[in-house]
């Protein structure tokens, strides 16, 4: 993994959503310098895994950054409850909980879903802030950290989101939940719109050679020897054109193969 291009894409990438605290629309990391990691990475390789890894590292080479724990479990009577991924100390002497995400979600009839058609940006935004984050405020996380009384809360949510050029199809300005309830809208980041997706039987109509992409590149881009979709793959696969462009190309009965 090209882990110097990782990190600069996490440090300078916007967040695909925006709205009050306690989400982020910006990285925390912006202006970093930080050094590449001294040994290589061992870890699990599902994006997740590798992105929380590098927020990680980043909190811990930031200068505004000190007292880092990561994946704190929160358990009651004998289960876990959950686990929180980053608690951090700012130098200003205020603790904060900080939830990280990297997504990538594809437009279709109003809603944001991911390649696995089960995940939804709406839903997993929902769960975020109604599930995750107040973690840290539960009587169980309060017990198990008495020294964490006060904390802050901050989401961070990266990643792409993807349009078919071949529908008709505005995208959405903002996110709207079943049960939620907030006086601020969450809002796409239309910057983050940069990516486009396909039927495997409309694949035909690009005009240009694809790429395909193993799971870190999904976040940078191809490498000099990414091997060509050859328009013969099953399930979903992502792609990126020989003009940079990144496509995922989908079953034809996706979203409701999953």
């Amino acid at each position: 993994m090209d882990f110097s291009r990782l990190l600069h894409w996490v440090i300078d990438s916007p967040a695909i959503i925006a709205g009050a605290p306690p989400i982020e629309s910006h990285s925390p990391f912006l202006s970093s310098q930080p050094s590449l990691p001294s040994s290589p990475y061992t870890g699990n390789h599902r994006l997740g895994f590798v992105y929380q890894y590098l927020c990680g590292h980043l909190f811990q080479q930031h200068p505004e950054y000190k007292n880092v724990h990561e994946e704190l479990q929160i358990n009651s009577q004998g289960r876990t409850l959950g686990a929180i991924d980053f608690i951090t100390e700012h130098r200003n002497g205020t603790w904060q909980h900080w939830e990280v995400a990297i997504k990538f979600y594809l437009l279709k009839d109003g809603f944001w879903y991911g390649p696995h058609a089960h995940d939804r940006l709406d839903l997993k935004v929902q769960h975020m802030l109604e599930k995750q984050l107040p973690f840290s405020q539960s009587d169980a996380f309060r017990q198990a950290y008495p020294d964490w009384p006060a904390l802050s809360q901050h989401l961070l949510m990266q990643g792409r989101l993807y349009t078919n050029p071949f529908r008709d199809e505005a995208p959405p300005h903002t996110l709207t939940f079943a049960q939620y309830q907030s006086k601020n809208p969450i809002t796409i980041n239309p910057q983050r719109i940069t990516g486009y997706w396909c039927y495997q039987h409309e694949a035909s109509r690009i005009e240009e050679p694809l790429y395909l992409l193993n799971k870190p590149q999904w976040i940078t881009g191809r490498g000099d020897c990414t091997p060509k979709y050859q328009h013969d793959a099953s399930g979903f696969v992502h792609c990126q054109s020989e003009s940079g462009h990144f496509w995922f190309i989908v079953p034809d009965t996706w979203p409701n193969n999953s």
